[in-house]
Formats: C-alpha cells, sequence, structure tokens
C-alpha cells in the first residue's frame, strides 16, 4: 500500500539524515584534530518493484546511506618550531606503530599509517607522539648506507629509537690541501726556506693526532723551476709517511696549477690524476690526501708571494654527543653531533596504497591497509608517486567548518521533513479509521 511504503521512506529518511547528521558532527568535533581526514555520507535511493515507467502503482522504496572517510583529502601544512614535527607534502603516509609494538624490534611490529605527526623521544629514546604512535624507519648501517630491504613488506622497518647520551666520532679519511704556495720562493735568487703546517686528524676510535706537511722550493741559479717538494710525517711518532715532487705550470693560461705530481719514497701512494689525490697510512688508517687536479685551480697553486694554507681541511671529528635531531626531504632523520658533523641514523619511508579511500580508520589518526586499499608500497620521500617529508610541520585537520555548518542546517530541514512526512502519514491513517465510525 502506497500509504504504508510513504511511512516507510520517511522512516528510512530519519535513519539515513541521523547518519549524516553522526558524521557532520565528528567532523566538527575533529575540526582541531591534527591530520584528521573527514567522513562523507552518501544517499542512495531504493527502489521497490521493477521501477519500469508507466507502472499502475507507485510505492515508494526509501532512501539508504554509507558513509566513508576521504582518507585522499587532507588538510593544510602548518609550521611548528619542532624538527621532528614531520607532514607530507602530496600523497602517501607515515608508516608508525602501535605502543606495544614498539616493543618488538624484529620486524614484526603491526605497521599503520599517519597522514602526521609531533614526534619526540620518550625516556626510552623511541620517537612518538602523544597519542603513542611510534615512528618506523629503516636502520642505516655507521657509514650511513642503507640495506638491501623490502619495499612491500614492513619486516625491514623498526620503531626508531635514538640514544642522546650515544657517543661517536668520525675518523679522518680526506684531507684536503688547499693551499697556495709562493711562486716566487722557486726563483733564482730565493732563499729556499721550507714552509710547514701541522693538521689534525682523528684516528678510529676518535682519538685525535696531527700531521706534520713540509713544502720545500727547489731551486736552480739557472732560472724559476716552479717545483716543490712535499714530506709527510706522523708528529706524535715521527712515522715518514710519504714524499712527493710537485710541480706547476708557468704556461699562459695554466700558469699555478698542478703539473705534475710524482712520488719519491717508499712510503705513499701514487697520486691519482683522476680523483686529485694520493693515499697515505696511518697504523691501518688510510687517508686521502686530496692535492688537486691538473690544470685547475682546486687543491695546491702555486702564486704571487706569499705561502696562504687556508684552504686546508680534513673530514674527521672526535668524540661528540648528540644535540639534536633533523629530517630532511628525503626523510632521512640525521644526528646532529656537538663537534659540527652529522650523521644518518634511519631513513623514513612514504606508505602508498592503490586506493587510500579503501583504508580502515583506525584511533588516533591512523590507518590500517584492507582488501579495499590494495597492498602497500614503501617509497623513498619524493619519488614515484608520493611527496616528500615536510620537517617543522603538521598538517591540518581537513573538516571545513563553515562547510558543515552548512550541511548541517540542510541536514536538519531534511529531517524534519521526513518527520513532517511521518506525521502526515499517521494523520491519514487517522482519518482512514474514522471512515469506520
Amino acid at each position: 500500500m502506497s500509504i504504508s511504503s510513504s511511512m516507510n521512506a520517511g522512516i528510512a529518511g530519519l535513519r539515513a539524515h541521523s547518519s549524516r547528521l553522526g558524521t557532520i558532527s565528528d567532523n566538527i568535533a575533529n575540526s582541531a584534530t591534527l591530520g584528521y581526514r573527514r567522513s562523507e555520507t552518501t544517499f542512495h535511493s531504493m527502489v521497490v518493484g521493477s521501477g519500469i515507467a508507466g507502472q499502475g502503482a507507485y510505492s515508494a522504496g526509501g532512501v539508504r546511506s554509507t558513509s566513508m572517510k576521504q582518507v585522499d583529502q587532507g588538510g593544510s601544512l602548518m609550521g611548528t618550531q619542532n624538527s621532528t614535527d614531520l607532514a607530507i607534502t602530496g600523497r602517501g603516509f607515515l608508516p608508525v606503530t602501535t605502543e606495544l609494538g614498539a616493543r618488538l624490534n624484529d620486524g614484526t611490529a603491526p605497521m599503520l599509517l599517519s597522514p602526521t605527526g609531533s614526534f619526540r623521544l620518550d625516556n626510552s629514546g623511541v620517537m612518538r607522539d602523544s597519542a603513542g604512535n611510534t615512528l618506523l624507519g629503516w636502520p642505516l648501517d655507521a657509514d650511513g648506507v642503507m640495506p638491501v630491504t623490502p619495499r612491500d613488506k614492513a619486516s625491514g622497518l623498526r620503531p626508531i629509537r635514538v640514544d642522546m647520551n650515544q657517543q661517536a666520532s668520525v675518523a679522518t679519511s680526506v684531507v684536503n690541501l688547499g693551499i697556495n704556495l709562493p711562486a716566487a720562493a722557486t726563483l733564482p735568487d730565493a732563499s729556499g726556506d721550507p714552509h710547514a703546517i701541522l693538521i689534525d686528524y682523528f684516528n678510529p676510535v676518535g682519538l685525535p693526532g696531527k700531521l706534520e706537511v713540509l713544502f720545500t722550493p727547489v731551486t736552480d741559479p739557472a732560472g724559476a723551476t716552479n717545483t716543490w717538494s712535499l714530506t709527510l710525517t706522523e708528529v706524535d711518532t715521527g712515522a715518514a709517511l710519504g714524499t712527493y715532487t710537485i710541480q706547476f705550470n708557468d704556461m699562459p693560461g695554466l700558469g699555478g696549477t698542478l703539473q705534475s705530481v710524482t712520488r719519491t719514497s717508499a712510503e705513499g701512494g701514487d697520486y691519482d690524476p683522476e680523483t686529485g689525490s694520493f693515499d697515505i697510512e696511518i697504523a691501518g688508517q688510510q687517508i686521502d690526501i686530496f692535492a688537486g687536479y691538473y690544470g685547475q685551480n682546486e687543491g695546491m697553486v702555486q702564486r704571487g708571494t706569499n705561502f696562504s694554507p687556508t684552504g686546508v681541511e680534513q673530514n674527521g671529528f672526535g668524540s661528540s654527543t648528540i644535540i639534536g635531531l633533523t629530517v630532511d626531504a628525503a626523510g632521512n632523520l640525521d644526528a646532529i653531533y656537538d663537534q659540527g658533523f652529522r650523521r644518518t641514523l634511519y631513513r623514513i619511508p612514504i606508505v602508498d596504497v592503490p586506493n587510500p579511500n579503501g583504508l580502515t580508520a583506525k584511533s588516533n589518526q591512523a590507518f590500517q591497509v584492507s582488501r579495499d586499499s590494495g597492498p602497500f608500497y614503501l617509497w623513498d620521500a619524493g619519488t614515484g608517486p608520493v611527496g616528500e617529508i615536510a620537517s617543522y610541520a603538521l598538517q591540518e585537520s581537513a573538516t571545513d567548518v563553515g562547510a558543515e555548518l552548512t550541511t548541517l542546517i540542510q541536514t536538519q530541514r531534511a529531517y524534519s521533513s521526513n518527520a513532517k512526512v511521518i506525521q502526515t502519514v499517521d494523520e491519514m491513517l487517522q482519518e482512514t479509521t474514522n471512515i469506520k465510525r
């Protein structure tokens, strides 16, 4: 009967708009929740009978509703003052795990997906947010190299843990001889006095040492030689590390640049023109000495009358303590040490799935991979379809309060109208009942 179907349609309308009211209230309640993805309710008509046009009778089928998280629609980014506040500038999610999962350090921790997070170290050095979500990443070895790891599985990910009290050092591996030698010292009437410099270096356990580099000009009464003898010695032990003859150009356009580097001792390695360096060895520690390239204004040059070693530097550091952490756009988590160097400890991947709206929503703005979302893949930040990682940033809620309030008004009117339909049907049934009286 059409009157009864009208009643049922009205009840279905009340139920559908009640569901829509629930999503609106949830969205407004989470308007300040970082990383929140708004929910949306859509309506679908229900047809009773065949639905063929021109039927003699019509029965109202009503309406049904479905609600879904709009996971692919994120909020805008806002700046912060914490280097480990992380957001993503495009598609993708951060890999996190639960507080209980953080206790597992064997690759079995359950992986969740988070659009953003304000991560800080807890009392155990584990990086987590206030809700307990723990950030996951690939641990790198001591040289900052990431081991081969699967991208379609979370078995290579580990809860990020940083020991702020741990000491670290960097052994010297390269010394750059950025020196200007005086061309006047190789003239026939020059005194032939040598020039010496001391260079600090650090061994593999962070202990300091000193290298003496002695530059002795080669003179000849017949004319300028543009030639020097370079001798390296370990100061503490007096060990000879190598002696080399350095010849400089005096041709127009190339004047003052390296022409040849020749080893003249049993110690030390031969000069490699491809790398512009030769190596020395101190108690098993190999150090590359960068002298410069032939015909180039890098490393050692010879010009003018002044000896200037202002470009001498080495890449080692003594024992240092972590004073801060930073995350770059590629997802590399670096520890910054008080000696001025940094070391990459972890790489944070970006998780992507074919259908983000198919993810299962969990508490604390986290999501879980489901059959509808499709399998996940771990990308390096800024590669493939995913965005880069933004440090010092958080993602705001995707809720637009103004739009939600407008929808709330529409929902309220629709709910009242459906209630009016039920009231009208009740009055019509009452009139039908009165006919018998």
